[in-house]
């Protein structure tokens, strides 16, 4: 009976150490490997590059002015239609007038001095002259003419200081009158008034620099955007592209535009670095204003009916338990990895498509294949060549298993863009 028990008691021990086991095991056991595919598509692929601009006008100028004062009147504001050399506003000329009327005096008199000179000059001349007919009859002495030549050389000598005097004034009388003219402020070219700075009575100082009263744009109906075009995708750009746009102002309209310079002057902000395209705009309509802020996008290519894939299928990293079928290398996220790099580079070199490693579910199990990628739209790459054909299931990611996908790696076509 004893005995009976005792092995009972091992047997049940038996089982439940077993059972223990067995839920163990299946506890711990890896889930079976779930792979997310995506089908290969035909696609339209529009690639384009975006960035934001400003509205502005082709030329804009600052009408400032050069001498201080009070503003006395103001003959232009804003929208105003203005033509070259009409006048847009009057500083009080009173201070500018009485400098003038006192050039004008210190002129008058510097002029006079020089009369005053010129009657001494001749005077000591003919002094000069007599003293010489004198001597020769011995009737002078020699002292006496070397007076009268001394004479003559001191008036003539003032005669030139008078004169010199005399330029002086004249050149101040210049600049007199100049600024008084300055007092005046005149438009520099057929336009617009965009802005307005004063006010009557406020006093301008112009001591360190010309301050701006107003900003006139020469033609609102021919427009320019400046963008700000990253780094990464201005060397898809080129002259001449057409472009188009939209602001807030009007949601829903496209604007279109071209292309006319790409500036080779680099901005950093924030260590981003932006080049300007400038962008020529026909608004005969006047709707667009300057300043506005416009969103561009420029279409630098395109592929009609193109094989595609997600860029998600393209940043697939398979597990470890697929790592050895990848081609070239014993890890599809090492060897297979370093092989689609070295091909990449070798087609950079030779300026070709890109190579890129895919993971095709054909049956139960991926096969890694490499193909060359082309245009992206950000979404989409197209595949340029490879043994890959429409209707088959690319690997996006995976669930259970060992292992899913790896992070992505930041760029999925062969063309990375920037949006």
């Amino acid at each position: 009976m004893k005995k009976t028990i005792g092995w009972l008691v091992a047997l049940v021990v038996v089982v439940a150490v077993g059972f223990g086991v067995w839920r163990y095991r299946k506890a711990h056991a890896a889930p079976a490997v779930t792979y997310k595919t995506a089908p290969v598509t035909r696609r339209h692929i529009v690639g384009r590059v975006t960035a934001s601009g400003t509205l502005s006008a082709l030329v804009t100028v600052q009408v400032g002015t050069q001498v201080s004062g009070r503003i006395q009147k103001l003959y232009a504001d804003y929208n105003s239609q203005v033509k070259k050399g009409e006048l847009v506003a009057k500083i009080d000329p009173q201070l500018f007038e009485a400098a003038l009327q006192q050039a004008q005096a210190n002129y008058l008199q510097a002029k006079a001095g020089v009369a005053e000179a010129k009657a001494a000059a001749s005077n000591a001349d003919k002094v000069d002259a007599r003293t010489k007919a004198l001597f020769a009859q011995s009737l002078a002495a020699q002292s006496d003419l070397d007076t009268a030549d001394a004479n003559v050389q001191s008036t003539h000598a003032a005669v030139d200081a008078a004169e010199a005097q005399m330029a002086q004034a004249s050149a101040q009388l210049h600049t007199a009158q100049v600024n008084l003219s300055y007092t005046s402020i005149i438009s520099p070219i057929d336009g617009v008034v965009i802005s307005r700075s004063v006010d009557v009575g406020q006093t301008v100082a112009a001591s360190l620099s010309a301050p701006t009263l107003f900003t006139i744009a020469q033609d609102l109906t021919k427009m320019q955007v400046d963008t700000n075009v990253a780094e990464g995708d201005v060397g898809r750009l080129k002259v001449g592209m057409k472009t188009y746009f939209t602001v807030d102002s009007f949601p829903g309209q496209r604007f279109f535009g071209t292309i006319r310079q790409i500036r080779n002057a680099a901005t950093t902000v924030q260590n981003v670095v932006t080049y300007d395209a400038v962008i020529d705009v026909d608004n005969t309509d006047l709707r667009l204003r300057p300043g506005m802020t416009a969103n561009v996008t420029v279409i630098y290519d395109e592929r009609k009916n193109a094989l595609a894939v997600p860029n998600a299928a393209l940043r697939f990293r398979p597990p470890p338990s697929l790592a050895g079928s990848a081609p070239g290398a014993g890890t599809a996220g090492g060897g297979a990895h370093h092989h689609a790099r070295g091909a990449a580079s070798a087609a950079a070199a030779s300026e070709g498509p890109e190579a890129k490693t895919l993971w095709v579910l054909r049956g139960a199990t991926p096969q890694a294949i490499t193909v060359h990628v082309g245009l992206t739209d950000g979404t989409v790459t197209e595949i340029v060549d490879g043994d890959l054909k429409e209707g088959d299931a690319v690997v996006t990611d995976t669930t259970g298993g060992d292992s899913g996908s790896a992070p992505p790696s930041g760029g999925g076509g062969g063309f990375r863009m920037r949006l």
